[in-house]
C-alpha cells in the first residue's frame, strides 16, 4: 500500500479504538520496551500524545524516564518550516497544545538535536523493513535527519507491521525498532 492508502486506513482504525483499550495497550507498549536494551543513555526524545487523534499515551514511558532519572527531550513544532524546537522538560516547563492540539512546551533550555540518544517516534502504519508512516508533513525524517546517525529510533504503534510501504522516498529515515503491545521489530543491529 502506498502511504497516502496506510494513513487513510490507520486513521481510521485508531478512531475505532476506546479508551480503555488505548491506556491498556499503552502500559504494555511501556512494558515492553522495558525489555529493549536502550536504558544506558543520557537524552532521550519524546512526543507529548495528541489524545483528540488518538495517540499512545506517553505518560507511561515519561514515568519510565523520570524513575530512571533520564533527560527528557519534548519539542515545539513551528508549521511554516515544518521544523522542530527541542526543549529539556523540566518541572517548570510550561505545556500548551497548539492550534493542532500538539501539547508543546512554550518555552525552555533548547537541546540540540546532536544530543539526544533516543527518539520515541509517533507514527501511524510501519513496515517489516522498519519505515513509517506519519501524518505526512515530515517534520519527524527532518529532525531525524538532523540527530547523530547512531541515535536510536524508536517507533511505537498499536498496530502491527505491514509487510511494505510501497511509496518510500530518499528523504524517509529508517527505524531501528518499532514497539506495539505485543511484541517488538528490529530493523538495525545495535553495536554497542
Amino acid at each position: 500500500m502506498t502511504k497516502t492508502e496506510l494513513r487513510r486506513l490507520y486513521k481510521q482504525k485508531r478512531q475505532e479504538l476506546s479508551s480503555e483499550m488505548i491506556e491498556t495497550e499503552s502500559l504494555a507498549i511501556s512494558n515492553r520496551l522495558l525489555q529493549l536494551p536502550i536504558w544506558d543513555f543520557s537524552f532521550y526524545h519524546i512526543f507529548l500524545s495528541i489524545t483528540e487523534h488518538k495517540e499512545i499515551n506517553t505518560d507511561y514511558i515519561l514515568n519510565i524516564l523520570s524513575g530512571k532519572d533520564k533527560n527528557i527531550v519534548i519539542s515545539k513544532s513551528h508549521f511554516k518550516s515544518l521544523r522542530m524546537t527541542n526543549y529539556l522538560l523540566t518541572d517548570s516547563t510550561v505545556i500548551k497544545k497548539n492550534s493542532w492540539n500538539i501539547p508543546e512546551p512554550v518555552d525552555g533550555i533548547d537541546i540540540d538535536s546532536q544530543k539526544i540518544d533516543v527518539v520515541f517516534v509517533p507514527l501511524l502504519a510501519f513496515d517489516k523493513r522498519g519505515h513509517r508512516v506519519g501524518y505526512g508533513k515530515g517534520f519527524y525524517d527532518k529532525f531525524l535527519s538532523e540527530c547523530r546517525p547512531e541515535t536510536l529510533k524508536i517507533g511505537l504503534s498499536f498496530f502491527e507491521a505491514e509487510e511494505i510501504i510501497n511509496d518510500i522516498s530518499d528523504s524517509d529515515v529508517v527505524l531501528d525498532y518499532c514497539v506495539t503491545p505485543y511484541q517488538h521489530y528490529i530493523f538495525k543491529k545495535i553495536i554497542d
